[in-house]
């Protein structure tokens, strides 16, 4: 019986950054015709391992090879031109550019003697493949009047554009709806057909078990293992990331609830928030659940004051406040965690240290008006390690975290304003599920000092395990609420597409 070689191999890779070793003997193996899930924890070096593999970096140390030959990938267009492309959790399409601009830029078709555009060519063909995976949209369309989900899409298809052999996907299911999910798993599986081999980054583990073959896992830099994913068990990777059990996913308590916090009354936004009204108790997480354009995000930003309300009114404990900017919110204790944390949440350049406590920094003040940093540093550690944020040290760039430490790093600096509200829009998004349970923790113990919470997800067990109480919105209204008891899939589903109005 001929034993199947491997398409890639990577054997004992190694790369170092200053005061961080993010990669230490790693290996993976991926074959033609399979979907392998590379699987750690947020800082495990998966990001670093594939960066390696496009070109992004160098290795300092090990061997690549490529149908058993051993190459040298020195940068991007040297992966490239090897049939190794790369669809990046961030988009790197240019807005102001059409469908097939952006497909074919920096591999533009000529024709002639003149060496003209042959912008007829490079419209068929972007056609041809738009249709291919059965996406219906003109390529000449500009990518602004695209959704995220469909700029997804075309990210893949400038992959396929280039004949490419091996396919890295980042997290490519993270801004995409549960039909353009459905999509890209079909497109997956035509991809498997013609031999590409696939190297798939999740955290979402329902979509390993759909579509992966096998699995490779790595932990603190280091290569733990590798797994046929139909003879493991959830549970199985989950220690294999973690190097522990995690006997309960959801750490939920119950808490005595308080007086309510925070109430909304007929809250209004440009016909995208439409006579929203709700209450959140102290001690109680309020989860929102409801479609992408539900109008979620823009209640929150509208609370918040980013967005200036049309009508209606908020109250902060009894009391009626006027909320015209962030700065309000934050004086009357409200905090809001974005979900766009990199765009609204982050200053990259700057340290670790300084983004934990920029909106803090009057805490810090002595009498003469100058920031004590002993102080300063001494509580930026504390949450450091509260919430297990992995840094070299507080003096380190923010920028050179993995995003799962950024992410704990800002819901660390809105706790140390101490809010009486706090609004989290998707607290785990692209956080691997060691973080993602501590994070609960700390949500747990917001509740239990009396904090009032409304959580934001698109993540269904999340909501279910750990909210006490549902509201979802649809088309820019609350269409249902449910205790914790009532909140089901089901439930939860019906209001989110309006089957019980």
């Amino acid at each position: 019986m001929e034993v199947k070689k491997p398409l890639l191999e990577m054997i004992d890779i190694s790369k170092s950054f200053p005061g961080v070793k993010a990669l230490q003997n790693v290996n993976l193996k991926a074959y033609g015709g399979e979907v392998l899930a590379l699987l750690g924890e947020n800082g495990a070096g998966k990001s670093t391992l594939m960066k390696i593999l496009s070109g992004v970096y160098k290795k300092d140390e090990g061997k690549v090879l490529i149908d058993g030959n051993e190459v040298n990938i020195g940068g991007i267009k040297d992966a490239e031109n090897l049939g190794i492309s790369i669809i990046h959790q961030e988009l790197s399409l240019l807005s102001n550019l059409k469908i097939y601009e952006n497909i074919f830029l920096g591999n533009e078709k000529y024709n002639g003697a003149l060496r003209k555009l042959d912008k007829k060519y490079m419209k068929e063909k972007s056609k041809e493949l738009l249709s291919k995976i059965g996406f219906n949209i003109k390529p000449d369309t500009l990518v602004k009047d695209l959704n995220v989900g469909e700029m997804q899409m075309i990210e893949i298809i400038k992959a396929i554009s280039k004949d490419s052999k091996i396919i890295i996907m980042d997290e490519p299911t993270t801004a995409l709806t549960d039909v353009e999910t459905e999509k890209l798993f079909e497109v997956i599986e035509r991809l498997k057909s013609q031999g590409i081999a696939i190297i798939y980054i999740s955290h979402r583990m329902d979509e390993i078990f759909k579509i992966c073959d096998r699995v490779t896992v790595l932990r603190d830099g280091k290569y733990i293992g590798d797994a046929i994913v139909k003879e493991v068990t959830k549970d199985d990777l989950i220690s294999m990331m973690v190097g522990r059990k995690l006997e309960e996913q959801f750490p939920y308590r119950k808490e005595k609830e308080g007086e309510v916090l925070l109430k909304v009354e007929n809250l209004c936004y440009k016909g995208k928030v439409k006579n929203v009204s709700f209450h959140v108790k102290e001690g109680e997480i309020l989860g929102v659940a409801g479609l992408m354009g539900s109008g979620r995000t823009e209640a929150a930003k509208t609370i918040f004051g980013e967005y200036k309300k049309s009508s209606g009114d908020i109250y902060i404990e009894g009391k009626k406040v006027n909320i015209k900017s962030p700065k309000d919110a934050i004086d009357n204790g409200i905090a809001y965690l974005s979900e766009d944390r990199k765009k609204e949440g982050l200053v990259l350049n700057m340290s670790v240290r300084e983004n934990m406590s920029i909106c803090n920094l009057k805490k810090y003040e002595n009498s003469l008006k100058r920031i004590n940093r002993v102080q300063e540093l001494e509580e930026v550690n504390t949450y450091i390690k509260k919430l297990s944020v992995k840094t070299p040290s507080p003096a380190q760039i923010i920028k050179n975290l993995s995003g799962g430490n950024q992410q704990k790093a800002i819901i660390a600096k809105w706790i140390m304003i101490s809010p009486k509200v706090l609004i989290i829009d998707e607290p785990t998004k692209g956080i691997d599920v060691g973080a993602k349970k501590e994070i609960y923790e700390v949500l747990n113990e917001l509740k239990k000092m009396g904090k009032a919470i409304i959580m934001i997800s698109s993540d269904m067990p999340e909501i279910l395990g750990v909210s006490d109480r549902v509201i979802v919105m649809s088309e820019g209204k609350i269409s249902g609420e449910l205790s914790r008891e009532e909140a089901t899939q089901e439930n939860i589903m019906k209001y989110a597409v309006n089957m019980n109005n």
